[in-house]
Parts: structure tokens; sequence; C-alpha cells
């Protein structure tokens, strides 16, 4: 099986400990119990994974994902949520967008709830809503992770768990049979429930390729 190893992460993710200190050096660490665990044993299906997290995650830069809109970008991006008057109110306040755009649909409860931005699109899948929270939680506690990110959703970010949570959302939807045929498109799919961003899904793939299955 391939070696994930700090260089190659950092190669790869340059600026990956940029806004989560110890980033890089965590997902390294939990590697070589993680991808096993979940029954990701081939460099291929390996790649695949990192690809989608690369993209997902933006390298590590996009741990959690980033509400802060201004109020145009607020109705070209949610129109059916905000009002112009809303969108001019909400403009670059996170916590106000998340609970308007995210409360009330996904398993979030509706505002004044702060679960819209509790669970916002966070990890290296970007896992988003109470519902996929609460779908991993079960698949997590199944293998015996330890982990409770219902009531703790900032440890899908920890450095020390944030691997574990990626790979098993990852396999929990369906990804690694399009991964271990070497379909991106299907797993790509899978994952997201479309096909955005699937360039750069792709180059991902090529370059993790090149670190993995050398």
């Amino acid at each position: 099986m391939a070696t994930l190893t700090v260089e190659i992460l950092r190669r790869r993710w340059p600026h990956g400990d940029q806004h989560i200190a110890g980033l890089v050096e965590g997902i390294v660490a939990a590697a070589s119990v993680v991808f096993p665990k979940y029954g990701v044993t081939s460099a291929l299906a390996m790649a695949h994974f990192m690809a989608q997290a690369s993209e997902e995650c933006g390298q590590g830069l996009e741990m959690v994902e980033n509400m802060n809109y201004s109020a145009e970008r607020l109705r070209k991006v949610f129109p059916t949520h905000f009002t112009p008057t809303m969108a001019e109110r909400a403009a670059h306040n996170p916590r106000m967008i998340a609970d308007i755009a995210y409360g009330g649909r996904m398993g979030n409860a509706p505002p004044p709830s702060d679960d819209g931005y509790r669970f916002r699109g966070a990890g290296m899948t970007q896992v988003t809503g109470h519902d996929g929270y609460t779908r991993l939680q079960a698949f997590l506690e199944k293998h015996d992770a330890g982990l409770d990110i219902l009531s703790a959703p900032e440890l899908i970010i920890d450095p020390a768990h944030t691997l574990e949570c990626g790979v098993a959302d990852w396999v929990l939807l369906g990804c690694l049979p399009h991964a271990e045929k070497d379909d991106l498109v299907g797993e790509t799919h899978a994952l997201n429930g479309g096909l955005n961003g699937l360039e750069e899904r792709r180059r991902q793939l090529e370059l993790w390729k090149r670190e993995l299955l050398a």
C-alpha cells in the first residue's frame, strides 16, 4: 500500500497548516491506521480520496465553509433564502448567513436555532447539515472511532481526527467502489450529488497518482 508522508502532503498542500496548525502532520499520522480501517487499501483508491479532499477543502485552506458573503453575492448564491433587505442585513455576518441559508433544511432546526452555522460544511469532504453529521456519526460509531461530532462539530477539522472523518464520509457515501475502478465521474457524483469542480478534481487526481502510484 502507498504511504502518505509529510513531504508528499506538504508538496500537494503547501499552505495546509495556514489556518489549522498541525493539520498536515495530523493527517499523515492518522493515515496508516485510518485508510485500512475503512477499506482503502490500494494506492489508486487513496489517490482518489486525496484528490477529492484536495478539491473539497482547498488543499487544507478551506476546512470550514466560508459564509462571509456580500449582499450581492448572497442574492446569487442563495436567491430563494434572502430578499434584498435580508441580504443587506446579513452581509458579512457568517453566522447569520449560515443560520438563514441552512436553517430548516438538511436536518437543521430553523432560526433562531444555530444549527445552520454549527453544521455548515466542514472537514476534508465538507460534511454539511445535521443530517450529514448524524449519518457520519453513526458510521463513525460503527467503526469505534470514539468521536461525537454532533456534540462537538469542531472535531471534524481537528488534525487528529479530520482524516478519519473525511475517509469515513467518503466511504459512507459510496465513493470507494468508483475509486477502485478509477471512475472519477461516478465518485464525484456519489460524493456531492453533482459534478461541481470536476476539472479541478481531475487535475488533482493526476497529481496524486504521480505521488502515490509511482
